[in-house]
């Protein structure tokens, strides 16, 4: 076909041919949604399509919408393009979105990760032409230690406050994160408590088929056993009067952020755990090309850093600019905050701004606004170990 089959517009992704868009940010007519998080999925759209497993979250987080299923792999046809939904790996109903058109194929992938986990269906590469992909974590210095490591880390940190007599407060994002990390958690230690915030979701999870341990609200449970109760909560529930109730507690937060330096700092926990559910700079490089696309389009995240590298190494690559956040999108704030200041000119007037590493270095780039969007350029160092300290003094 002449001219890219899909592109960018002021209400989101547009597919031209077929007169729908992809996760848009905008109300519109025709809305292909990837997955639940509310940067992707919106309110305001006359008609919604997604990948069956993720039906139950999308009313659970929009309301009265008109949504049609489509069961992934499933094909169907809206105005000559062939539309099939593809599981992305990242949440319970992720989708990478593939369309067909006049023998050409796009993707999109939305968000994903490739590591498989017990929570939603795995990302299936999907050979394609043109492959649009994300970047929040596109840089080099983003690699994730197996997903099995962190949750034993985690049920031992869980294990050594309950001997204590602490409470244990895992903050993670409510949808996604906090039903990942659950699938991990080791029932045996103590009483599993999850916010009202997070709840909710874990039942839709469990209609949907997944296995999770056993979890109740704060209110269902005694004042003596949660000191050896691990509780699930949302960031904004972190220093609000509603944790006081625990008393003596260890706090910790889950994120791919928690791997650069001084991510655990700023938010003030004991604990920092480095878990994503978004593809680390192995996972994306490995997916883009199982794809075996020509062309790449990368969104949200390191746009100018990963396009620049796959230029160089034979993509046909460009960045649309969209409106898609994060879910782990504060800490990306701050990071891309410590990233301005320590490539301009301000870093010699800000001794304070930390230092890039070796590796960060190299894939810095000149311009102030590119760094910060870069997110990550102030990367953590060998040796620095943000995950040691138990107690909130050392933080």
């Amino acid at each position: 076909m002449a001219g890219d089959m899909v592109v960018v517009r002021r209400e989101g992704l547009y597919c031209v041919p077929g007169g729908f868009y992809i996760d848009p940010w905008r109300p519109v007519e025709r809305a292909v949604i990837t997955h639940g998080h509310g940067d992707h999925a919106r309110v305001g759209h006359g008609h919604y399509l997604a990948a069956a497993p993720g039906i139950g979250i999308l009313k659970s987080r929009l309301g009265d919408i008109t949504v049609q299923s489509l069961e992934y792999g499933e094909t169907i046809e809206h105005n000559g393009v062939r539309i099939s939904l593809h599981p992305a790996g990242h949440v319970l109903g992720s989708a990478q979105v593939r369309m067909e058109y006049g023998g050409e194929v796009w993707v999109a992938s939305g968000d994903y990760k490739v590591e498989a986990d017990a929570t939603c269906a795995p990302f299936e590469p999907v050979r394609c032409h043109t492959f649009i992909t994300e970047s929040t974590f596109g840089l080099p210095i983003y690699r994730w230690e197996p997903q099995q490591q962190t949750f034993d880390d985690i049920n031992a940190w869980w294990r050594r406050n309950a001997e204590q007599g602490r409470a244990s407060l895992m903050l993670s994002y409510a949808f996604g994160k906090a039903q990942r990390i659950l699938s991990g958690l080791d029932p045996a230690i103590g009483p599993i408590v999850c916010h009202g915030a997070v709840e909710p979701l874990n039942r839709v999870y469990r209609e949907a088929g997944v296995a999770l341990p056993p979890t109740r609200m704060v209110s269902e449970v005694d004042k003596a056993d949660l000191k050896s109760a691990l509780i699930i909560a949302p960031p904004s529930a972190g220093g609000s009067p509603w944790v006081r109730r625990f008393g003596d507690y260890s706090d910790a937060f889950a994120s791919g952020w928690m791997l650069l330096r001084g991510a655990r700092r700023r938010r003030g926990v004991d604990r920092g755990f480095v878990l994503s559910d978004h593809a680390d700079w192995p996972g994306l490089m490995s997916a883009i090309k199982a794809t075996g696309a020509e062309r790449v389009v990368v969104t949200h995240g390191s746009i100018p850093i990963m396009v620049r590298w796959l230029c160089q190494n034979g993509y046909d690559a460009k960045g649309f600019d969209t409106e898609y956040g994060d879910d782990e999108a504060e800490d990306a704030a701050a990071a891309g905050a410590a990233a301005e200041g320590a490539t301009g000119d301000r870093a010699a007037e800000n001794p304070a701004a930390p230092e890039l590493d070796a590796v960060a270095k190299r894939w810095a780039v000149p311009d102030k606004a590119d760094a910060a969007r870069a997110a990550g350029t102030a990367a953590a160092r060998p040796g620095d170990d943000e995950g040691n300290s138990e107690g909130k003094g050392d933080a």
